[in-house]
């Protein structure tokens, strides 16, 4: 039987959650490629653990199912849904300046796709293919200092040290002056925080007094700890997002006599100190120009080829405490 496809045509391979829980590999075959576009050949994805396990569990409260939509999400969240925001690959066909680049996109989890020539960054000189999936927890750590402010000199803490933690801690380390410390359940992380330039201590036994202090650990307890640390008319910056599960604050202790600010920061928009002169691009720009530091590899501790995507999620849907970064590989 003759082939349904032509010579020309270009069939993908994507990642699908098809219902709470589930994901599938699907196949999908590609239009005749736009006079603006690029395609692009994934050599790399990564897995962002917080927002994609809420995606793959169902957990996206139903109010906000538009604001969560990632730029060129397929489906709904109520599923099936084509759905992440962290893909590298290399330009196959387009404009002239731009094939051969290996480039970062907000794209999802496929194997080949075509999207708008403006959609793509390329990467800067001495970034690596594999490092480059760290840009999207960078950027929104980026802009969580952006909204948080920090002052030269300021004792800062992170409390929750994943990825993106352990990036505002790395970011955060690099002002003249501050002192750094990760706060996490995980003793293991101490090494890795050492490795960024920043301290480590388990939630007991954490410094108090904080002037800032960054929440990430997506869980009611770290937040409470993050109350805890922070100083007389300190600011604590969340960066969790919790989906449609409700979370237990213990405002009723110091937090009004010690006066603390609880500001919620979030990637989908530019930090308001910034905006009039920031674009979204600009940002992901500077993010990939941060990526040349080889201490960052660290936070990329396990990978596996992209067939394997599917279990891959469901064993970070599910804990995992051991993995930071998961990166996803694809075929040459």
């Amino acid at each position: 039987m003759a082939s349904p496809f032509s010579p020309s045509t270009t069939v993908a391979q994507a990642c699908w959650t098809v219902s709470p829980g589930r994901a599938e590999i699907r196949d999908e075959t590609l239009p005749p490629l736009g006079g603006d576009e690029v395609r692009v050949r994934t050599l790399h994805t990564g897995v962002s653990r917080g927002t994609e396990g809420l995606v793959f569990r169902g957990e996206v409260p139903a109010g906000e199912t538009h604001r969560m939509r990632a730029p060129f999400q397929v489906g709904e969240f109520s599923g099936p849904v084509k759905y992440g925001y962290v893909n590298v690959g290399v330009v196959e066909a387009g404009p002239a300046g731009l094939l051969g680049r290996t480039v970062f996109c907000l794209y999802t989890h496929q194997t080949v796709y075509q999207v708008p020539a403006h959609a793509v960054v390329p990467l800067p000189s001495g970034v690596p293919a594999e490092r480059a999936v760290l840009a999207a927890n960078l950027e929104t750590a980026i802009n969580a200092l952006w909204d948080a402010a920090p002052r030269l000199g300021d004792r800062i803490a992170v409390v929750g040290g994943g990825t993106l933690g352990l990036l505002v801690a790395w970011l955060a380390a690099r002002l003249p002056g501050c002192d750094v410390q990760v706060i996490d359940t995980e003793a293991s992380r101490a090494d890795i925080a050492a490795a960024l330039g920043a301290g480590f201590a388990l939630p007991m036994a954490a410094r108090a007094d904080a002037d800032l202090v960054v929440h990430t650990s997506g869980q009611g307890a770290g937040l409470a700890t993050a109350l805890r640390l922070a100083a007389f008319e300190a600011t604590v910056l969340e960066l969790s997002w919790y989906g449609n599960r409700a979370v237990s604050v213990p405002l009723g202790e110091a937090f009004h006599s010690q006066r603390l600010t609880l500001k919620s920061s979030q990637v989908g928009h530019v930090a308001t100190a910034q905006r009039g002169r920031w674009s979204h691009r600009r940002r992901l720009e500077l993010a990939l120009s941060l990526l040349t530091d080889p201490v960052l590899d660290r936070l990329i501790t396990h990978c596996a080829p992209f067939q394997e995507l599917p279990q891959v999620l469901a064993r970070l849907a599910t804990g995992a405490s051991d993995t930071l970064c998961h990166r996803i590989d694809y075929p040459a």
